[in-house]
C-alpha cells in the first residue's frame, strides 16, 4: 500500500515536472526571440554525445557483447544525423552563427542556476560516468529515461513553431524525424536492461530513474526562481 502510495505521487510529480519541461521548451522554440538559444542547446546535447556513444560502443564490442556493440553504433550515428540537422537549422536562423565556436552563444543565466544533467546524476562522479567504466545498467536506465521523453518532447516542439516562418525551413520535419530516432533508441536500450535483468528488476530500475529525473527537474525550477 505504501509502495503504491509512493507510486502515485511520484506520477503526479511526473506530470508536473513534464508539464513544465513541455511549457518551458515550446515557448522557447516557439518565440523568434529565444529558438536560437534553444536550438543550440539541443544541438549541442546531440553532437556532444557521440563521441560518447561510440566510445560504448567500442567497450561492449571488447566485451564481446555485439548486438549492444551495433546498437550504440548505431545510436552515435542517429545523434550524428540529428547533430547536422540542427546545425542545419542554427545556420537558417541566423547565417552569421559559428558552429565550430557555438558555445559563446549562451544565452545570460544566473550563477547558481544548476544543469539538469548535473542534478539528475547528482552522487554520481565524473570518473563513474566516463564510457569506459560506467555501469552498464546505469547507462541503459538513466539514457532510457532521457530518450523516452526526449521522444515526446520533440515532437511537442515541433508542434509548437509556428507554420508561416520561412526562418525555420524544415525544423519542424526535422523535429518529428529526431523524435521518431528517439523512440527507438528507448526501446534498445529497455531490451538491453532486459537481457541483463528480470522484470521486476528492469520496471524498479526504470523507476529509480524516473524519480530522479523528476527530483531533476524541480532542482532545476527551483535554482532558476
Amino acid at each position: 500500500m505504501i509502495l503504491d502510495f509512493m507510486n502515485f505521487l511520484t506520477y503526479l510529480m511526473y506530470l508536473a515536472s513534464s508539464g513544465a519541461v513541455a511549457y518551458y521548451s515550446a515557448s522557447q522554440i516557439r518565440d523568434s526571440k529565444t529558438r536560437l538559444n534553444m536550438v543550440r542547446g539541443l544541438y549541442l546535447s546531440e553532437s556532444s554525445s557521440v563521441k560518447f556513444l561510440s566510445t560504448l560502443s567500442e567497450r561492449a564490442n571488447k566485451e564481446g557483447d555485439l548486438w549492444l556493440a551495433e546498437k550504440l553504433k548505431n545510436h552515435a550515428k542517429d545523434e550524428n544525423k540529428h547533430s547536422k540537422i540542427l546545425a542545419h537549422a542554427l545556420k537558417q536562423i541566423d547565417e552569421s552563427i559559428e558552429l565550430d565556436n557555438i558555445e559563446q552563444y549562451k544565452s545570460n543565466s544566473k550563477e547558481n542556476e544548476i544543469s539538469l544533467f548535473s542534478a539528475y546524476f547528482d552522487g554520481y562522479s565524473r570518473e563513474q560516468l566516463a564510457p569506459n567504466c560506467i555501469d552498464w545498467n546505469v547507462f541503459f536506465a538513466s539514457t532510457y529515461i532521457m530518450e523516452f521523453d526526449a521522444s515526446k518532447d520533440f515532437v511537442r516542439m515541433a508542434k509548437a513553431l509556428p507554420d508561416n516562418d520561412p526562418s525555420i525551413g524544415n525544423l519542424k520535419l526535422g523535429l518529428l524525424s529526431i523524435a521518431e530516432d528517439e523512440k527507438s533508441h528507448a526501446a534498445y536500450l529497455y531490451d538491453a536492461m532486459m537481457r541483463k535483468m528480470t522484470f521486476p528488476q528492469v520496471e524498479t530500475f526504470v523507476e529509480k530513474w524516473r524519480v530522479r529525473k523528476v527530483k531533476a527537474i524541480f532542482k532545476v525550477i527551483e535554482s532558476v526562481i
